[in-house]
């Protein structure tokens, strides 16, 4: 099995559907915000942050190292929940995010780009990596895609 658990042949996994209530209510909230621009950009990192505290250790220290990462190489990106995960966009649209081992009982953490990501390299590239922990060597291959994803 490839990390979906509780499905039905026809319908979406048990945490597909929580991701999915996730993102609608990241939507209301961010509908809902006032303030100024920063503010804004101050409480959707807040969020971030706080859904990175509830994952488990090990997501946890990933996660919040490729926070740090992103924040030191990609600056212009916006740290934003996406259907319940921290994600880093560019004018509204996300390029890049990391997805916790436990989110959808995977035996690996993620990190992914979408297509607001400028990694296109010839025909073929890849968007996503499986992360088991976080060596300097990783960090140094994160901190080179982030800054070719932001473009």
């Amino acid at each position: 099995m490839t990390g979906r658990t509780s499905t039905s042949s026809q319908g979406f996994s048990a945490e597909e559907r929580a991701a999915m209530k996730e993102h609608a209510q990241e939507l209301k909230a961010s509908a809902k915000r006032r303030g100024t621009r920063e503010e804004k950009a101050a409480a959707d990192e807040a969020a971030v942050v706080a859904k990175i505290a509830e994952m488990r250790e090990a997501d946890r220290a990933m996660a919040e190292r490729i926070h740090a990462l992103i924040k030191e190489n990609a600056p212009e990106l916006a740290p934003k929940l996406w259907y319940g995960m921290p994600a880093y966009a560019r004018d509204g649209k996300v390029v890049c995010f990391f997805q916790s081992a436990q989110k959808f009982n995977a035996r690996y953490a993620t990190l992914g780009f979408n297509d607001a990501a400028r990694l296109d390299e010839g025909t073929m590239w890849p968007t996503a990596f499986a992360l088991t922990e976080l060596t300097p060597a990783a960090e140094a291959r994160i901190a080179e895609l982030v800054r070719r994803a932001a473009g």
